[in-house]
Formats: C-alpha cells, structure tokens, sequence
C-alpha cells in the first residue's frame, strides 16, 4: 500500500464502487478552480480522476457517472470519443492531449479515500 503524506478525505463506502460500474462523483479544487471527479473500480482497484477530457477540457461523462464504454474496458469522453486506460488515465485513442489528472486513492476498512496534494484541495461551502 502506498505512504501518502496528504490529508486523507472520506470518498464512499467501498461498496459503492463496482467492477466497470458507474463512477462515484465527486468535487475538488484543481489548480485553484473548482473541478468535477470521478471514481472507479477496475480490476479490483479504484481510481479516481479529474472528469476532464484532455482533448477539450469538458466533463466526459455522457449520463451522470456513465464513463466505460460497453467493454468496460475503456474510458470513454462522450463528445468527441477520446479513450483512456482506467487504470492509469493514459490516452489510447481518439483526439487527446496526453492522460487524464490521476488522484490518489487509498482504500482500507472498507471505504474509499481520495488525498490533497499541492494542486488538489476539498471543496469547501
């Protein structure tokens, strides 16, 4: 398991996340800027990145939480048809600009963590 020095903020019950299921949303700031995420489980892991295509920088989702496309083997920006590794976020096809901003997870007692970094803060209201 990785060492994060990061705080910690409570994302969603383990549960929650479903092998190739829909993604657990959520909110941060990004470089200063309010910003969408989103979580999933892939083979067994969950990642979680920024819902924003690097082709374009818009959301990807083409229903609320709706990324993989029916394989379940891809993320899939629903505009223009970027895929992306959901393992990594790495571009596999389609009109991108590089990968997707990765966030840090953790998952341990059966719930889902996502960890601030320089540029990645909670939300605050």
């Amino acid at each position: 398991m990785p060492e994060f020095t990061s705080e910690a903020v409570e994302l969603c019950p383990s549960s929650a996340l479903v092998e190739g299921g829909r993604a657990h949303g959520f909110d941060v700031v990004y470089a200063g800027q309010a910003a969408r995420a989103f979580a999933i489980r892939f083979e067994g892991r969950p990642h979680a990145y920024l819902n924003r295509c690097t082709h374009v920088p818009m959301e990807m989702d083409y229903q609320e939480g709706q990324f993989f496309d029916d394989s379940g083997n891809w993320l899939l920006c629903s505009t223009h048809g970027a895929a992306y590794a959901p393992d990594s976020g790495a571009c596999v096809g389609g009109p991108c600009r590089g990968g997707l901003v990765k966030i840090a997870l953790s998952e341990s007692g059966g719930m889902v963590r996502w960890h601030t970094g320089p540029q990645l803060k909670p939300l605050e209201f």
